[in-house]
């Protein structure tokens, strides 16, 4: 949790508790599946806070984390891991859904990661921008663009024109609290992402060496 990374500092952490899941630690390349599954949960409720525009990413991040839960109760001993878990699928099925799920699942994590990182990096401006449409365009444009066909481009092209304010979107982050410590809430974000990047370039580096899914 962030709130124990920050403890020492004697406060409370400023982001809402519920979202505050860090992404597991890398171990021999390879990450807990257990672990990742809660802190990408943490992921849903907070693209729930965000309104309208992420309704379609939350549904679709929600949907592939049912499916991995569900392949990994199929044997949690074995699957303990989300790279052991795909090979023994791949191995042993036909209907290759985690795999399936796991791709697209990275995608949408890449495409928060992108936009939150853009958020901090803007925060360290003189002058933060209010405007996060741009940010959000473009994060889409990286991570999920390339594999959407004409029409969901253009449903994301008009959702988009709906994403929170830079104030709106701080102020959902902390719970719907009022607070003067932004700078905080972004430190504290900055943290977050940290082991959110370590765990989605993990991830799309073992689809490539294995050449699993469209990674094209």
């Amino acid at each position: 949790m962030l709130s124990a990374a920050t403890s020492e500092k004697g406060r409370r952490s400023a982001l809402d508790s519920e979202i505050t899941v860090l992404f597991p630690e890398i171990i021999d390349e390879k990450i807990n599946t257990t672990e990742f599954l809660a802190a990408a949960r943490g992921i849903v409720k907070i693209v729930d806070k965000l309104g309208k525009v992420f309704a379609a990413v939350k549904y679709d991040i929600q949907g592939n984390i049912n499916k991995l839960a569900t392949r990994y109760a199929t044997n949690r001993e074995a699957n303990v891991t989300l790279q052991d878990m795909i090979l023994i699928e791949k191995a042993s099925e036909t209907n290759l859904v985690a795999m399936d799920a796991l791709m697209w699942l990275t995608r949408g994590l890449h495409m928060i990661l992108l936009f939150f990182e853009k958020i901090v990096e803007d925060s360290k401006m003189g002058t933060p921008t209010e405007d996060l449409v741009a940010f959000l365009k473009m994060s889409y444009k990286e991570a999920l663009e390339p594999y959407h066909g004409w029409m969901a481009q253009q449903l994301f092209d008009l959702l988009s024109r709906m994403v929170p304010t830079r104030s709106q979107f701080l102020y959902a982050l902390t719970g719907n609290e009022q607070t003067d410590k932004n700078g905080i809430v972004i430190s504290e974000m900055e943290t977050y992402l940290v082991n959110l990047r370590k765990n989605v370039s993990v991830i799309q580096l073992f689809y490539k060496t294995h050449n699993l899914g469209n990674t094209t």
